[in-house]
């Protein structure tokens, strides 16, 4: 949301350093403040700010659990909760910018709090450590982050398969190796990518499962002696529980260590299409005519039509790997309980977040206004002699071991090669010549059509497996559509 960004030095309407409600939460023990170059280096604000509704959301029910548990009053949590909703209503409204001298987003709702209700707001932070605080925040902010990222990711699979019903006959050569291998649907590679996002989708999933435990209450490592309530807080906030020790509540990052794989995987996923993409826009492929909306062109020649948001995401796939590997690297060395070091984590998985969630976008588009061209790609299934499997398989189905078919196969090719024909061009006599099991039928089953057509064995490239993978794929999106209830647009 674009006031996260908003800094004003002159602000007027709570934001100005004004009295010891905005010091550094620790400062107590001390008799100087640090150095403003000190101060500089510390700070977090720039990457926690964006959590700032969330730490509101959290620091409410804590209140509320407060409350209840009787170490504040009714007036006071009705204070700190009505403070927390202005606080959030102005910065949702740009009528308060957060102040990026704070150390941190915690020391700023913290401080702007107190500015608004006065004591009451000193009272918000009993019984929790910005170690649990953060802990929190990053998990509570995480649900909201996944949840749109599947959204998006959903998108992506709609639009493929929407390609891939309306492409169940456009033939398309397959590869290995980047050499001709056999024929399949331009349906069918397309599903192929969208099934690899399906299962990105689920792997987030199932790592918010394993995050989806609350932290609160476990303080700076070792929980608290006042008569906190953490399950009703982390009720409160919609957790399925909380963690079971409070020292490794607070110690390990492993939720974004695990959705960072998640986003790695996914950008590979993206990387891999682009990479066909891009060399499906060349002339010499000539498969796809990318829209002029996601392409580019030359500073110097004029004809360029460049596929340049492919290659953006594949560049940027290693972008999200140096996040991931970031993330890793800075976890691999620290004691518990809490370090400093944890800062970092933030900068690293925002990044990599909003890399992949920006390129899950761009790829979207770019594959939904593609225009597929259909006589070029089936052309493409002449030659190559990507139907020799089939002949193989045509002596299998009358008897004759696959290995030894393999061979009458490949010396056939070998013929078609001397002869720079096609397979279907050899005559009846040298397919007759090569193994008598042979009929006159073999031409008309080593068309690319029939070549596909045959191929029914489940997730294969026949029209009818085709669309039964849309109709799963179709189930899946509408399973995990997002209900309204579901809403966080005010929270990310």
């Amino acid at each position: 949301m674009r006031w996260l960004f908003l800094y004003n030095k002159n602000m007027s309407n709570h934001g100005t350093i004004t009295n010891d409600n905005h010091a550094a939460l620790w400062h107590g023990r001390f008799k100087e403040g640090p150095d403003a170059d000190a101060v500089k280096f510390e700070t977090s604000i720039n990457d926690d700010m964006r959590m700032a509704f969330v730490d509101i959301l959290g620091s409410q029910a804590h209140a509320k659990m407060l409350c209840k548990q009787g170490l504040i009053s009714e007036d006071e949590k009705n204070q700190i909760v009505n403070g927390l909703e202005s606080i959030k209503e102005d910065l949702k409204n740009e009528k308060l910018s957060v102040d990026l001298s704070a150390e941190d987003i915690h020391s700023f709702v913290e401080a702007t709090l107190t500015d608004r209700i006065g004591e009451a707001g000193k009272k918000v932070h009993t019984g929790r450590s910005r170690n649990d605080q953060i802990a929190l925040d990053e998990k509570l902010y995480l649900r909201y982050q996944i949840k749109k990222l599947q959204g998006e990711i959903l998108n992506l699979i709609d639009v493929l398969v929407k390609i891939a019903s309306e492409n169940k006959d456009t033939l398309i050569p397959g590869f290995t190796h980047m050499q001709h291998a056999q024929p399949v649907t331009l349906a069918h590679h397309v599903l192929a990518w969208a099934w690899s996002f399906s299962r990105d989708f689920t792997r987030l999933g199932d790592a918010g499962l394993r995050a989806d435990l609350s932290p609160i209450g476990s303080c700076a490592l070792a929980g608290s002696g006042l008569p906190l309530d953490r399950a009703f807080e982390a009720e409160l906030l919609g957790f399925g529980g909380v963690t079971d020790n409070s020292l490794d509540s607070v110690s390990d990052r492993d939720y974004y260590l695990e959705v960072a794989s998640d986003l790695s995987i996914l950008q590979m996923h993206l990387s891999r299409a682009c990479e066909e993409i891009v060399y499906w826009a060349t002339t010499e492929f000539n498969f796809v005519d990318l829209s002029e909306k996601w392409s580019t062109g030359s500073s110097i020649m004029p004809q360029k039509k460049n596929p340049d948001f492919a290659e953006l995401i594949r560049g940027k796939t290693g972008r999200v790997y140096g996040d991931m590997v970031a993330l890793f690297t800075m976890m691999k060395g620290l004691p518990l309980a809490y370090d400093r070091d944890m800062q970092e984590d933030k900068s690293s998985f925002f990044e990599a977040y909003d890399t992949v969630i920006s390129s899950v976008r761009i790829f979207t588009e770019m594959v939904r206004t593609a225009k597929w061209n259909k006589s070029v790609m089936a052309a493409g299934c002449d030659g190559g002699y990507l139907n020799a499997t089939d002949i193989a398989d045509y002596l299998v189905r009358k008897g004759m071991p696959f290995r030894t078919a393999h061979g009458v196969s490949a010396g056939l090719v070998r013929i078609a090669i001397e002869k720079n024909c096609r397979l279907e061009e050899l005559s009846f006599a040298e397919y007759e010549a090569a193994s008598p099991l042979f009929e006159k039928d073999i031409f008309d089953l080593i068309t690319p059509e029939k070549c596909v057509e045959i191929r029914k064995t489940i997730g294969g490239p026949a029209p009818s497996e085709v669309q039964k993978q849309i109709e799963k794929l179709s189930a899946f999106i509408k399973e995990n559509t997002l209900k309204d209830n579901d809403s966080f647009d005010d929270l990310i």
